[in-house]
C-alpha cells in the first residue's frame, strides 16, 4: 500500500468512527515545499498547531479535508 493510499484508509476509519477523533500523524514529519502540506497526513502546519486544541467537530472537519487532499492528488495520477 502506498502513502496515498494509507492516507485514504486512515481518513475512511477516522470518519467512520464514533468516537473522539484520532490524530492525523503517522510520524512522517516533512513539509512539502510546493504544496505546504505534511508528506505523513496532508495537513497544513496550521492543522498541526491546532489539533490538540480543535473539538472534535473540528478534528471531523480537518479529516474530511484531508480526504479531499487524497481524492485531488489520486486524480492527478496517470
Amino acid at each position: 500500500m502506498n502513502t496515498l493510499e494509507t492516507i485514504a484508509n486512515n481518513v475512511h476509519l477516522a470518519l467512520e468512527s464514533a468516537g473522539n477523533m484520532p490524530s492525523p500523524c503517522v510520524s512522517v514529519c516533512r513539509m512539502e515545499e510546493a504544496g505546504g502540506l505534511c508528506e505523513g497526513c496532508l495537513r497544513t502546519l496550521d492543522e498541526i498547531a491546532r489539533w490538540s486544541t480543535l473539538p472534535e467537530a473540528g478534528k471531523r472537519a480537518v479529516w474530511t479535508l484531508i480526504g479531499q487532499r487524497v481524492v485531488a492528488r489520486q486524480e492527478t495520477l496517470p
